[in-house]
């Protein structure tokens, strides 16, 4: 029964449903959105949206963009996805300088804290490394070729992130785990020394994320499809707290609101000098705030920013500094019958927490209204896209039913049965290493 319900799900198509993503600048310079193969970047300091431009010789993207993400410094910018590619963005003039062909689909991307490497995670659990800077004004190589550092044996990596200082790379799969790997001197002759595991998710972990150094230490935190986002001390692998989202959402709701949903942690980021922790709920029309006493090694429960009915967020994201902001955003692609014209998103942003006298949060903060969203209408059209009103609802109904369901029919390990197996083996497609 279990191998009937799997296998259905995946011939529909719904378990390859490609979540909108968005990454703002660290310094608070531009947004960027990636639906399907399609990237789009606001300027915000110009005020306006961002041509971008291709350099490398390669193909623009082609199909599903899965992970994006800036440079520790912003000077670098890298997208990937289904596509097999890999492409360096610099954000001076937003000119892709280097396309970089994956043997197998691309599941997260992530540069090194000098911005000396990117890393990236095909679908078969490998970590490859390209070398793409190192000089003073940042020039990106163009003949270093990937080389493979290690490996989570055929578990997909759904996130990895450096850590702050820079000694370790983190990478989470949906096998429950996630591995803490020392970043060598040498990265192109392999990462093989492991720092640690930090194992207690019971499902998929789906996101994982870095505190910076305080007090000369800094933690990880982590959510999955268990529905808890973790701390933990990712040095010992030891688990510090978790914090269960369905308690407070059984508070909070209306009888039967969440009977049968999904409450898969689709997204965290951190604010507030780490001190808040922004999670993104698989069916929740709004974000979960929860303030990270890194003392005290503690996770409490802060307040829902809810939005209308009709938004849930995909990916969130944060930025450095005083006009800070969180951004959020709604939206999907690979479904059934949609066009690329209808690649349509809802981008949400909430103002940087203002915090009292006693150095706590102000609860009071919420989403802005679109009147209120910085550059308003132009940065709405540029990240958000077009479409004709009178389809617009139409077709964010279709996303927003996906998106309660698409998590757990990408990452949950699926089980067929031997003559299933047998199946897929014959009819798989993977581009084969030529000698």
């Amino acid at each position: 029964m279990e191998d009937t319900a799997v296998e259905e799900a995946e011939v529909s198509g719904a378990a390859e449903f490609a979540p909108a993503l968005i990454a703002a600048h660290p310094f608070g310079h531009s947004v960027a959105v990636a639906v399907g193969p399609d990237l789009r970047v606001f300027d915000l300091h110009g005020g306006c949206a961002v041509s971008l431009s291709d350099d490398s010789g390669g193909c623009a993207h082609s199909d599903a963009i899965r992970a994006i993400t800036f440079g520790a410094g912003g000077a670098l910018f890298a997208s990937a996805g289904d596509d097999k590619l890999v492409k360096v963005w610099k954000t001076g003039s937003w000119r892709c300088v280097r396309t970089i062909t994956s043997e197998k689909r691309v599941s997260a991307v992530a540069f090194s804290n000098d911005g000396l490497y990117v890393t990236f995670a095909d679908k078969f659990g490998v970590v490859w490394l390209v070398t793409v800077g190192g000089d003073a004004e940042g020039q990106v190589s163009a003949d270093s070729k990937p080389v493979s550092i290690f490996g989570h044996y055929c578990s997909i990596i759904t996130s990895m992130k450096f850590s702050s200082d820079g000694r370790f790379i983190a990478t989470a799969d949906r096998d429950f785990k996630i591995r803490v790997t020392s970043f060598p001197k040498n990265p192109m002759k392999g990462a093989t020394e492991i720092q640690s595991f930090c194992l207690g998710h019971t499902e998929f972990v789906s996101c994982i994320a870095f505190t910076r150094n305080s007090g000369g230490s800094s933690f990880l935190l982590s959510g999955g499809g268990d529905s808890t986002v973790r701390l933990w001390d990712h040095i010992n692998g030891c688990l510090l707290d978790t914090y269960d989202v369905r308690d407070k959402l059984g508070e909070l709701s209306e009888p039967n609101e969440t009977e049968d949903s999904n409450l898969a942690i689709a997204d965290i980021c951190l604010a507030n000098d780490d001190s808040l922790v922004d999670v993104a709920i698989q069916s929740l029309n709004g974000m979960m705030l929860l303030a990270c006493d890194l003392i005290a090694k503690k996770l409490s429960f802060l307040k829902v920013v809810r939005t209308e009915k009709s938004y849930i967020p995909t990916s969130l994201s944060t930025s450095v500094g005083p006009d800070d902001h969180l951004w959020s955003v709604m939206g999907a692609s690979n479904m059934p019958n949609q066009s690329v014209s209808q690649l349509l998103t809802r981008v949400r942003i909430v103002p940087r927490f203002q915090k009292d006298a006693q150095g706590s949060a102000d609860h009071d903060s919420a989403a802005l209204d679109d009147a209120e969203v910085p550059h308003g209408e132009k940065l709405l059209l540029a990240l958000q896209g077009s479409l004709d009103a009178s389809k617009q609802e139409e077709v964010l109904s279709a996303v927003l039913a996906a998106l309660k369901v698409s998590m757990h029919k990408m990452l949950v390990k699926k089980n067929y049965s031997e003559e299933r197996r047998e199946q897929r083996k014959r009819g798989r497609n993977d581009k084969k290493i030529k000698k």
